[in-house]
């Protein structure tokens, strides 16, 4: 399969985690294993535990990659381990190996479970690990890094870089790597089986799920809430599941990257606004599948406008992520009913976003971004409506209405 450059490649390579363990974390299939196979040597000594037959080896004494490593001849060795929160006590043998000689081996580790890392393990490689977020392809790898509203300017990339995607394809079948490079005819069926395969049968693992019907009931519901503010009652009462049973489920998704919680804006004070969160799912095609909607153009006959906005948080999320501390994603909605899609939070300045699915906005589509201006004038200076016209336009003094791929 072709690589095409990723956001995290000057990250990872940084001269400022030489000397550190370096943990890649994500979900799965959104490219973990190819981006370090890109980027490391050929040399490189990789340990997929994916593969029964390496796990077992581990899981059976303690020990055995000390063993392993110590044996070798080489002064400097890279060495990668695929999926290591299946075999979570490997980090004690990491750490040990680490600090014994940091200059000979350099350690890149994936995963896609924090919870089974927390789990399985006390030691996280406190003061050892630069930890670093993967997520789907975000609009800046197709375009080459470009400068946008919420994306620093970066030098271009060299190509190759992601192919072009049109929107529809996006809201339906998503953006996760290997999804996109497949012929549309058989995104649907790969993606059903992401969702059967990997979400009821993985992360119901995860959550060490007795009733395999009641996770399968709750990750429906969920997916078909996904961007709407909580409704753990609810939801509790559609699915059958304990509401304590429901927040759990909900926290093995964040804590196996396939959703993330938007918090309500954090600057505003308590009595102005709602303080329940938000729930999105990170791809819009895995959560199409794991809603078990129809996989096809004809989803957005019914659904475009809100998968419009869950794509564009969630694109929000993951260029916050990585764009590291003091950047989030968070949404406002007051009392008196004014809501705002997205603030993306900086150390500079807030920025409130809306989505809307026209390609006509106008100036009424502002009222709700102004609101907010106005209510945070030290923070908010400017404001952004995403949509799909076919270029930038003003609204009014501080809201530009910007074309989706332009974001």
């Amino acid at each position: 399969m072709a690589y095409y450059r990723r956001w995290l490649e000057g990250a990872l390579s940084r001269a400022t985690s030489r000397g550190k363990v370096r943990l890649l974390l994500g979900a799965r299939q959104t490219g973990k294993s190819s981006l370090l196979r890109a980027l490391l040597p050929k040399d490189t000594l990789h340990i997929d535990l994916q593969d029964p037959r390496t796990r077992v080896r581990y899981e059976r004494s303690s020990g055995v990659l000390v063993d392993e490593l110590d044996v070798r001849k080489e002064k400097r060795l890279v060495v990668c381990i695929d999926e290591i929160q299946k075999v979570p006590a490997l980090l004690d043998d990491v750490q040990l190996l680490h600090d014994r000689a940091p200059k000979r081996w350099q350690f890149f580790l994936t995963g896609s479970s924090a919870r089974r890392l927390r789990l399985g393990a006390a030691n996280l490689l406190p003061g050892r690990v630069h930890l670093y977020p993967l997520s789907p392809i975000i609009e800046a790898e197709r375009a080459g890094f470009a400068h946008s509203e919420v994306t620093p300017r970066l030098a271009p990339s060299a190509p190759p870089r992601f192919p072009p995607q049109p929107l529809d394809e996006r809201l339906v079948w998503g953006s996760l790597p290997g999804i996109q490079l497949e012929p549309l005819g058989r995104r649907s069926a790969t993606l059903s089986a992401y969702s059967e395969l990997y979400l009821e049968e993985e992360i119901r693992r995860e959550a060490v799920v007795r009733d395999v019907g009641a996770f399968s009931r709750f990750l429906t519901l969920a997916a078909l809430e996904s961007g709407q503010t909580m409704n753990l009652t609810g939801l509790s009462q559609e699915s059958g599941v304990p509401v304590a049973t429901v927040r759990t489920f909900y926290q093995v998704l964040v804590d196996t990257f396939v959703g993330y919680w938007v918090p309500h804006y954090g600057r505003a004070g308590r009595k102005q606004i709602l303080s329940t969160p938000r729930f999105v799912f990170f791809d819009p095609g895995v959560r199409n599948a794991a809603a078990e909607l129809p996989l096809g153009r004809s989803l957005l006959k019914t659904q475009a406008g809100p998968l419009f906005e869950q794509w564009m948080l969630a694109e929000l999320i993951h260029r916050a992520s990585y764009l590291g501390r003091g950047h989030r994603v968070s949404f406002y909605r007051a009392r008196s009913g004014a809501e705002v899609d997205a603030i993306f939070e900086s150390p500079r300045e807030d920025i409130p976003i809306e989505a809307k699915w026209t390609e006509n906005p106008r100036a009424a589509d502002a009222r709700h971004l102004e609101l907010f201006l106005n209510a945070y004038p030290k923070r908010a200076r400017r404001a952004l409506l995403v949509c799909r016209a076919g270029s930038a336009r003003r609204l009014t003094d501080r809201v530009t209405a910007v074309p989706w791929n332009a974001l």
